[in-house]
């Protein structure tokens, strides 16, 4: 697990320090940044909290398009115990690092690219998830206000179960991300990822409408599934999440 992190790491350390070189060449390099913040909190019969955010940072610069994001989402309950007393409960918390680095090709659009992620979820068929993943990256379709990318590589997996049972393994990653600006104020995104292996195939898919405030402020709503093919008997295959949330731009 220890040597599986340090490769995962690995990907971003060796893709930031490229990209340097070509900052310091490139006078042109581009920063977007965008972070974001839901809060849901329910009292009466059901009292609750409920928290999301993401910040997700994209690098443009003359040969190269790195992506970072970090995620996380938790959520507390208030029961009464066995005596009757009211204690809070952390019925969910996630959070995922991920770093990916995209060498752009002479034909535009084309890329090499390599990925790692680390997701911690205390709560999910894997209370740790790994992957680094290498590959190419194309645009199947591009028009003036819509645009489909995908991108598909060989990678390794490794993960430890609630049990504390620990797999690894190769797989292979296939992704997608389709958008369309439906107005100057209103976007949809479509994202699909699928990691195929031997023992266990996780697929996240994210659909997503944002309006626009202001110029930098927006309001998404988004549905979340993620599923793993093998889980253990107490464990659902599959999880979502629906969040309503407030992102900021710069």
């Amino acid at each position: 697990m220890k040597l599986f992190t340090v490769l995962a790491l690995g990907s971003l350390a060796v893709s930031s320090a490229l990209s340097a070189q070509d900052a310091g060449t490139d006078e042109t390099k581009v920063w977007q940044t965008s972070a974001e913040l839901g809060a849901i909190t329910t009292s009466g019969n059901t009292v609750g909290t409920s928290i999301t955010g993401k910040i997700d940072a994209r690098q443009e610069l003359e040969s190269w398009s790195n992506q970072y994001i970090f995620s996380a989402f938790f959520k507390e309950d208030e029961k009464e115990d066995a005596d009757g007393n009211t204690v809070t409960e952390r019925s969910a918390e996630r959070y995922l690092i991920s770093a990916k680095g995209a060498y752009k090709l002479d034909t535009e659009h084309d890329n090499l690219f390599i990925i790692g992620s680390h997701t911690r979820d205390e709560f999910g068929a894997f209370e740790k998830y790994n992957t680094v993943a290498i590959g190419y990256g194309t645009r199947l379709y591009d028009a003036e206000t819509q645009h489909l990318d995908v991108e598909i590589g060989p990678g390794y997996f490794s993960g430890t179960r609630a049990t504390g049972e620990s797999e690894s393994g190769f797989i292979v990653r296939g992704a997608a991300a389709y958008n369309w600006q439906i107005s100057e104020s209103a976007a949809f995104s479509q994202t699909l990822s699928v990691e195929y292996g031997d023992d266990n195939t996780r697929t996240i898919a994210e659909t997503a409408l944002t309006a626009k405030i202001n110029g930098a402020m927006q309001m998404k709503a988004a549905f979340l599934v993620q599923n793993d093919s093998d889980v253990q008997p107490d464990k659902e295959n599959t999880d979502t999440q629906t969040s309503l949330t407030l992102v900021y731009s710069f």
